[in-house]
């Protein structure tokens, strides 16, 4: 009678974390969001700074990023190729730091918030407060605040 309590007990935690693993990266797909941004509408503005997101640690599978970043005066727009690795509470942020390679790099310098990421490829707009000095601001990073890891950085070219 106790090793069928124990196996019952031992398969219903080891049910739980699977199921709890697997609900962190399925979750994601089933409830993102259809908020995509107008192309056409950040063509017309002023382009402040652009740069591409890059898989930072190439030996990692899990966080990645790719696609195009344009900044705007008032907001970041991230393009139509913006792709990222699903995974929970990711965060648009702008931050100080140029040549981000590790978690540690975006931990030890200032940043701004921009807000969620909406979804995980498509364009999407960020709105920048008037209040933010875009020139203190060196790279666009993806970051995961649940487990404070790194996702994708783009360092950022400044137009003239």
């Amino acid at each position: 009678m106790k090793k069928i309590i124990f196996w019952f007990l031992l398969g219903g935690v080891a049910g739980t974390g699977f199921g709890f693993a697997v609900g962190i990266f399925v979750f994601p797909f089933i409830f993102q969001s259809d908020i995509v941004a107008d192309e056409a509408i950040a063509d017309t503005k002023a382009v402040v700074a652009t740069g591409t997101f890059i898989h930072a640690n190439p030996s990692d599978p899990v966080h990645f990023g790719s696609g195009k970043v344009t900044v705007f005066a008032d907001e970041v727009h991230l393009g139509k190729d913006f792709n990222v690795g699903p995974g929970p509470k990711y965060h648009v942020y702008l931050s100080k730091a140029a040549g981000i390679k590790r978690s540690a790099d975006v931990k030890n310098a200032e940043y701004f918030d921009l807000g969620g990421l909406r979804a995980f490829k498509g364009s999407q707009n960020y709105a920048i407060p008037a209040s933010v000095n875009l020139k203190d601001f060196k790279s666009v990073v993806i970051w995961c605040e649940a487990f404070g890891v790194l996702i994708s950085p783009a360092m950022l070219d400044f137009n003239s």
